[in-house]
């Protein structure tokens, strides 16, 4: 059996988590919201038509910010459709998807559903097809309190108080060809610091996100994020990431290790913004918002000719990927690499939350959690608190692509005010198990609370309506010696170990 030794000193802190990093996504696209998070006609609606079994699931994953309303349909959003009498509002072509949006749901039911979800609203504004006018009438309506032309418009439909969202983005992916209102890089770093500018202006407590590329494999990257942050840096307070990850190949073990890529990225994203802050002397550190990840392949080409053959629908079952125990791997990998760079990464969304590339799976007779569920549930339980530096000292493996990788990969975050300490493992050697020996003598006399772990036979497993395949398991065979933690970490495994000071007791 090959070993894996991790050392673990709790002097050695790299960032407390930020909550935000357990984001989530929804957008007008497919049934994430008609059909998602409301269906008025569904034996589960409440008095709003938002779906509780839906709701039950989003507040059990704790789930902290939600990005809304996207997303590529952004870039044509006209809020004003979406405000007021639900009577007097009129569908409108979403050019995006090639979709009929029926804005019967818009921006005070999204308000009114995150609220019921627990969670902060993450604001897009569109600076595609509209500017600075209409992302400033946007925050005006939302956060200013009253005596205004759209302060006093919020208070007519009903909204005495302002939202008070703090956290907005200055559209989305303006790099992309796919694109409404494509920008160049000078003209997106222009508008959006005027926008940003005027943005501040009205609210000076509000946060904005700044379109970085809209993945690292564009041509334009990372050129882009340098020439843009040049010329909004003093009114922006992140830089956004976006990357999706797949297995087109059917190479499992070189899909495993696309999270050295995610955490290559990162670094390459740092580095570019503390050269933006060094030329322009600034004393203000430019932090990260990956609010766009998430594993997605699985249904390009069925949502390709849904869009080509049968064009504007309402609600359309696009981007309904059926995750496999696999992809919950690399999503649990994904998650411990935004956790590692915890300095950096404040905000980031798993795209998205329900239907469309997500967690989250609706049918007629009920709801459904997918295999990429519980990483996500587990690192937002057990996540936050700081994050601690981990020297691992692991077998390689070679792949095809990546050539040498190891196989062990983790992070640690410690809970000081309950003394608790969280290790998250995935063994992504598909072969062959790894004893795992854990020295945490820093910690004092810890005990184990518990080891959760996710393992299947086949990566391939789905989870569904009527079968859960893929669902934690408790791993009764972990042992404290001495200050150490010893377990068997099973090969391909999501492994979850939490530990608590025995003082504390």
């Amino acid at each position: 059996m090959r070993k894996t030794n991790i050392v673990i000193d709790r002097d050695y802190e790299i960032s407390d988590v930020d909550h935000r990093i357990f984001g989530s996504f929804i957008e007008h696209l497919g049934r994430a919201v008609y059909g998602g998070i409301y269906q008025p006609d569904h034996f589960s609606r409440d008095e709003n038509g938002f779906r509780q079994d839906v709701l039950e699931l989003v507040k059990e994953l704790q789930v902290s910010v939600i990005r809304y309303p996207g997303g590529n349909f952004v870039s044509n959003y006209f809020w004003e459709d979406g405000v007021g009498p639900i009577d007097q509002r009129f569908p409108r072509m979403d050019l995006a998807w090639k979709t009929i949006e029926p804005n019967t749901f818009g921006l005070g039911e999204f308000a009114n559903w995150a609220k019921k979800a627990k969670a902060d609203i993450m604001m897009a504004v569109n600076l595609g097809t509209r500017g600075v006018p209409d992302a400033c009438n946007l925050l005006e309506y939302c956060n200013f309190s009253s005596g205004t032309r759209y302060s006093d418009l919020r208070k007519k439909h009903g909204m005495k108080e302002p939202y008070g969202i703090k956290l907005w983005c200055l559209g989305n992916e303006m790099d992309g060809e796919w694109q409404l209102g494509r920008r160049t890089m000078e003209e997106y770093g222009r508008i959006s610091a005027e926008a940003g500018k005027a943005m501040k202006l009205i609210d000076p407590s509000i946060e904005l996100v700044s379109c970085g590329s809209s993945s690292k494999d564009m041509p334009t990257f990372p050129q882009w994020d340098a020439v843009t942050l040049e010329e909004n840096y003093d009114y922006v307070d992140y830089l956004s990431l976006h990357q999706y990850y797949g297995n087109d190949s059917n190479d499992s073990d070189d899909y495993l290790a696309k999270s050295d890529d995610m955490d290559e990225f990162i670094h390459t994203v740092v580095s570019l913004c503390d050269y933006v802050q060094a030329k322009k002397r600034s004393k203000k550190k430019m932090h990260l918002s990956f609010d766009e990840w998430n594993v997605w392949f699985h249904s390009k080409k069925e949502e390709e000719d849904i869009i080509k053959r049968h064009p504007w629908q309402i609600a359309p079952h696009l981007l309904e990927d059926h995750y496999t125990f696999e992809d919950a791997l690399l999503v649990g990998l994904m998650l411990i690499t935004l956790l590692n760079h915890a300095d950096r990464v404040k905000i980031a969304c798993l795209a998205q939350l329900v239907n469309v590339i997500a967690p989250i799976m609706t049918e007629e007779e009920g709801v459904w959690r997918q295999t990429i569920y519980y990483p996500f549930l587990h690192a937002s339980l057990y996540g936050r608190g700081t994050v601690i530096k981990t020297v691992v000292n692991t077998p390689c493996h070679r792949t095809s692509c990546h050539e040498e990788v190891r196989d062990v990969i983790c992070a640690a975050v410690y809970l000081k005010e309950k003394e608790e300490l969280t290790i998250f493992a995935v063994n992504r050697n598909l072969s062959e198990d790894q004893e795992l020996i854990l020295d945490i003598r820093s910690f004092g006399k810890m005990k184990i609370l518990e080891k959760l772990m996710l393992v299947s036979e086949d990566l391939k497993t789905e989870n569904s309506l009527n079968k859960e395949r893929v669902k934690p398991v408790k791993d009764l065979k972990i042992y404290a010696d001495g200050q150490n933690i010893k377990t068997v970490l099973k090969r391909a495994s999501w492994n979850v170990i939490r530990l608590k000071n025995k003082t504390e007791d």
